[in-house]
C-alpha cells in the first residue's frame, strides 16, 4: 500500500481510523451504554479508540520531527482528535495537500 510508505501516509491512515473510532464511541457505544444499559460496547470501542488515539499522537510527533513542523501546527493536528470529525478536517486541510506536494513543507 502506497500510503504506508511515508509518515504522512501513515498519519492519514491512523487519522482516519482514529476519527472513525471516535464517532463509533460517541454515536454507537455511548448510546448503547447510557440509553440501553449495555456497557460492553464502550469497553471494546473505548479500548480501540484509546490505542488509536495514542498511535495518532505518536505518528503526529514523528511527522513533526521528520517534516520540521512548528509546535503550533503539530498541536493543532493533535488537538483535532478531540473534536468529532476533527481528524477528517486535518486530513483534508493539511495532510492530503502535504502528501500531494511531496511532503516538502
Amino acid at each position: 500500500m502506497k500510503l504506508l510508505a511515508t509518515t504522512i501516509g501513515r498519519l492519514r491512515i491512523v487519522a482516519f481510523l482514529e476519527g472513525v473510532s471516535f464517532l463509533l464511541l460517541l454515536g454507537v457505544a455511548m448510546p448503547l451504554k447510557y440509553v440501553w444499559g449495555e456497557p460492553y460496547a464502550v469497553r471494546v470501542v473505548g479500548m480501540a479508540h484509546g490505542l488509536l488515539f495514542l498511535a495518532y499522537l505518536a505518528v503526529t510527533l514523528q511527522a513533526m520531527l521528520e517534516y520540521r513542523w512548528s509546535w503550533k501546527r503539530a498541536a493543532f493536528i493533535a488537538a483535532a482528535s478531540h473534536v468529532p470529525f476533527g481528524t477528517f478536517y486535518v486530513d483534508a486541510k493539511f495532510l492530503k495537500k502535504q502528501e500531494l506536494e511531496g511532503c516538502s513543507t
